[in-house]
């Protein structure tokens, strides 16, 4: 157990960390060089002065990293340290130039974010169900690894354990190329007519969503890991290559989205579970306060798990078409029991 943290880099992961663990009533201090991060980071998370704490956590960005790294260990030499980079080759390699010891660092990479930065936008729950890599060096000490997934377990992440390479290759595929994707999108649409993005719905703003992340952020993390990215965007634009080739070819065309279509079911489902293929509950509720309030209520009840939620209702309508998520038992046991007492639900579906 942990009873003292130090953060150092007071944005959206370091604060997050720091709320979630001042709710465990662990004493954290919250240090950056923005004084006005720093400040609010404080009063979020009732920061106190540590004088000497158990675990330092690295939250900074790649470029501070190093510095960073020199002054904290300078003053608290028995201290364990964590990095929470997107990125782990880069961080490894600045521990290894500096003073501090190996066995006292452990990488790590909370794979939780959002697309809005800074400590006004952290949340203490934000590790919840999440995945959380770490990449020991054959160096690590055991006592700074049992450290480093305690605070893992006690945040309520998912610890996953690989190599520094293994990880930026990975977060390479999963992570990094869906972001430049997602911002080559959105910057297409420089110029398009204000009455044609109008008609935009919910397949452009899934799609291009990650496109409002930080670009200083992003700048470093494409930049630390462009040797994994390199051969990426070769590829993929090759595939685009065949897909301008093939524009004609509707055969061709069917092809390319089946694949896209079988690819994305590669993709676990909730919590990195595997893919499950949910039922769909539809049911028309009237517009007014307090339905669904009322459905989740029968859920509980039932002992449902809801594992996703759609609705569909436009302005003035009266009515409105809400399906549920469900698994296939909870879905034949939930549509028979709001029948039963009067909701408007219609046949389950796959």
């Amino acid at each position: 157990m942990v009873r003292s943290v130090r953060i150092v880099g007071a944005g959206l992961i370091g604060t997050s960390i720091g709320l979630a663990l001042a709710a465990k009533n662990i004493a954290v201090e919250m240090i950056d060089v923005d004084s006005r991060s720093q400040a609010l980071a404080r009063d979020l998370t009732g920061s106190t002065s540590v004088s000497d704490p158990e675990l330092i956590i690295l939250a900074t960005p790649l470029r501070a990293l190093s510095q960073v790294i020199n002054e904290q260990y300078a003053l608290n030499p028995n201290s364990t340290f964590m990095d929470v980079s997107s990125v782990k080759v880069e961080p490894l390699e600045k521990v290894k130039a500096s003073k501090l010891p190996l066995r006292q660092f452990v990488g790590s990479h909370p794979m939780a974010g959002r697309e809005v930065g800074g400590a006004e936008s952290a949340r203490g729950d934000l590790f919840l169900s999440r995945s959380w890599i770490i990449t020991p060096d054959s160096q690590t000490g055991p006592e700074a690894l049992a450290k480093v997934k305690w605070l893992i377990q006690l945040l309520g992440a998912t610890c996953v354990e690989l190599d520094a390479p293994s990880h930026d290759a990975a977060v390479a595929r999963v992570s990094h190329l869906p972001q430049i994707t997602a911002t080559l999108l959105a910057g297409s649409l420089h110029g398009v007519a204000p009455e044609w993005l109008d008609l935009a719905g919910a397949g452009l703003r899934d799609t291009t969503r990650i496109a409002a992340s930080d670009e200083n952020l992003w700048k470093e993390i494409i930049s630390s890991n462009s040797r994994e990215l390199k051969d990426l965007l070769t590829t993929l634009h090759q595939e685009l290559g065949v897909m301008i080739g093939s524009i004609d070819d509707q055969e061709k065309i069917a092809d390319f989205m089946r694949k896209g279509r079988d690819g994305r079911n590669l993709i676990p489902g909730k919590h990195g579970g595997k893919a499950r293929e949910y039922t769909y509950l539809p049911i028309v509720i009237d517009d007014k306060p307090g339905q669904l309030g009322a459905i989740f209520n029968e859920c509980a009840a039932m002992s449902v798990n809801v594992e996703d939620l759609a609705i569909e209702h436009s302005p003035g309508q009266l009515n409105a078409l809400i399906t549920l998520a469900l698994s296939a038992d909870d879905a034949v046991k939930l549509s028979a029991h709001l029948s039963s007492i009067g909701w408007n639900v219609h046949p389950v579906r796959k």
